[in-house]
């Protein structure tokens, strides 16, 4: 898994904000190849990524890349744009909302199938689960956030998918976890 340091992670937390702001100010995306700011070669890997918004503490939007599409930097710029403006539970973030958002992004570890629900561990893994053509994805942080156990975080990636809670014991049902550095600016302090 990709190990961000605090300064790497205050500057894709920057570069979200800076695309927001861009955005609303009409100017478009910044630039992906932005060579002095993200010239560590970490930046050039290729992962999942999910870029987070709150507003005074609640889900503002929430849209990722499950798989390694591109780079980190060019991944956070579409992610912070489609929380911002295109998560489709939400209306598009109003230039009177940008100074009471906050910023979390998860950088996701490769994706593995579970054989055994005791192989996950609430807090550490997130969630995928699929059956058919629908499919649900929880971050590690959720379960956390909401105290759940190991169970009630399977129900809920269930109906996430819209399927009943209980979809997860089916035959069938594909169960899949992966693990995520998140940061935030919250507890960075920017």
């Amino acid at each position: 898994m990709i190990e961000l340091n605090r300064e790497q992670q205050l500057r894709l937390l920057g570069l979200a904000r800076r695309t927001i702001e861009n955005v609303l100010d009409g100017k478009g995306l910044p630039e992906a190849d932005m060579v002095d700011e993200f010239g560590d070669s970490i930046f050039a890997e290729r992962c999942g990524a999910f870029v987070t918004l709150h507003a005074d503490g609640a889900l503002r939007g929430c849209i990722g890349y499950i798989k390694g599409i591109k780079t980190i930097p060019e991944t956070i710029i579409d992610m912070a744009n489609a929380s911002a403006f295109k998560d489709p539970r939400f209306p598009p973030l109003r230039k009177q909302e940008y100074g009471v958002i906050d910023i979390e992004i998860s950088i996701m570890s490769p994706i593995e199938e579970v054989r055994d629900v005791s192989e996950i561990e609430v807090g550490r893994d997130g969630l995928i689960i699929s059956a058919g053509y629908r499919t649900g994805l929880l971050l590690p942080q959720v379960a956390t956030e909401y105290g759940w156990d190991r169970k009630t975080f399977l129900e809920h990636t269930c109906y996430k998918a819209g399927l009943p809670g209980d979809a997860w014991r089916a035959k069938g049902t594909k169960i899949e976890k992966f693990s995520a550095q998140v940061f935030g600016e919250k507890e960075t302090g920017h």
